[in-house]
């Protein structure tokens, strides 16, 4: 597999922080080395933030922000006008985005895309917290679709071991929907 590089882009309150650390332990269930890098100062509900993975099958000794992913998951479409989300996006790399559709802001014809409506998986499941859709389970399931860095099972695992009783069924069918529902364009 060698290293593997991911960077998650989404709103506070979407979240992004656990995305990354959900996706560290199912690595962990599988043997290999992972680390989640969150990116974020004092921002609030709402505002851009940024996330990082590196997942290897070999130790992993660098810590610093991620400047040129394998893979970038946009939790938020709308943040593509604000930000140049797909910046040092490897050449053949993926763009992971909760869309219907390829946005007409993606310009890169060196990369592959990635869409899944997450937005309306998280909502049919009721997971909303203080108004605000969480989408992170269903682009979890995007991302391991894609990218096969983890398998379903691990990840299963992982939100097994984090939650109990109705959220976590609420999170497996969101990452289990997902996964079955996310187009490679």
């Amino acid at each position: 597999m060698g290293l593997v590089e991911i960077r998650w882009h989404g709103r506070g309150g979407q979240g992004v922080v656990t995305s990354a650390e959900m996706l560290v332990s199912a690595a962990i269930y599988e043997g290999k080395y992972a680390i989640a890098i969150p990116f974020f100062g004092a921002e609030r509900r709402g505002a851009p933030v940024v996330a990082y993975n590196r997942i290897s099958d070999t130790p992993i000794r660098t810590r610093c922000p991620i400047l040129n992913p394998d893979y970038v998951v946009l939790l938020d479409e709308r943040l593509g006008r604000m930000i140049d989300v797909v910046r040092g996006l490897k050449s053949d790399g993926v763009l992971v985005v909760n869309s219907k559709s390829v946005p007409e802001w993606v310009d890169r014809k060196d990369i592959r895309i990635a869409t899944v409506d997450a937005t309306s998986i998280s909502m049919s499941l009721g997971l909303e917290l203080a108004g605000i859709v969480i989408v992170n389970m269903p682009m979890l399931g995007a991302l391991i679709k894609v990218s096969n860095i983890v398998s379903l099972n691990s990840l299963t695992k992982a939100i097994k071991a984090k939650w109990k009783g109705e959220r976590m069924k609420q999170n497996l069918e969101a990452v289990t929907r997902a996964y079955n529902e996310t187009v490679i364009w």
